[in-house]
């Protein structure tokens, strides 16, 4: 006997559109809305959008008019170049390769997505490159010392409330020397921070 299939993977919910622009979903037998569509989308649930009329498949109209609200509310998340070299694109003989490309691009963004959050948590947060992390700002704060520049918040900063003013001001000499140990390791170090994200993505 054939297992049964889970929710995700069931068979698309059918969505029909009515002339008056309503949305029927049903499975609910139900009218809803298209942030409802919009929230079943981010939840992984598969949907089709038909016609109510001709029975015409209609989801990529429908997905497209969904994006565009979402563009009106000021949630932008496509670049106007980006827009402009997509419409450029239109009747190019390139145009078949496209939505392709796209569409990989999207999977593999998603593939490293959860991987990338980790990353950063580790880097923010406990982990391997937690330390590495704050290495890399004791390097920054030394350097920004080394070059005398008061950065708010950082040591050489004096008059800062919890910051206490160099006792002696190095010879011009040591103080270059300084700045070029102190440039060389935190190149060093931020190399090493490449190198770990890189085997991570």
């Amino acid at each position: 006997m054939a297992k049964s299939k889970t929710a995700n993977e069931s068979e698309p919910v059918v969505i029909k559109k009515y002339a008056n622009r309503r949305l029927y979903n049903t499975e609910t037998s139900s009218y809803i809305t298209l942030d409802l569509l919009s929230q079943m989308t981010r939840e992984g649930r598969e949907f089709v959008v038909v016609d109510a009329k001709t029975g015409e498949d209609i989801t990529h109209n429908v997905l497209t008019q969904i994006i565009m609200e979402e563009e009106q509310r000021g949630k932008n998340m496509l670049p106007v170049n980006f827009l402009r070299q997509l419409i450029a694109m239109y009747g190019d003989s390139m145009q078949s390769m496209v939505p392709q490309y796209l569409e990989a691009s999207m999977d593999a963004f998603r593939k490293n997505q959860q991987q990338f959050q980790e990353a950063m948590k580790g880097a923010f947060g406990g982990g391997p490159l937690a330390e590495i992390a704050k290495r890399n700002m004791q390097m920054f704060e030394a350097a920004a010392s080394a070059f005398g520049t008061g950065m708010p918040g950082l040591p050489g900063m004096p008059g800062m409330p919890g910051m206490a003013a160099p006792t002696s001001s190095p010879t011009p000499s040591a103080a270059e020397e300084a700045k070029d140990d102190e440039i060389a390791e935190l190149k060093a170090q931020l190399a090493a921070l490449n190198a770990k994200i890189d085997k991570l993505s």
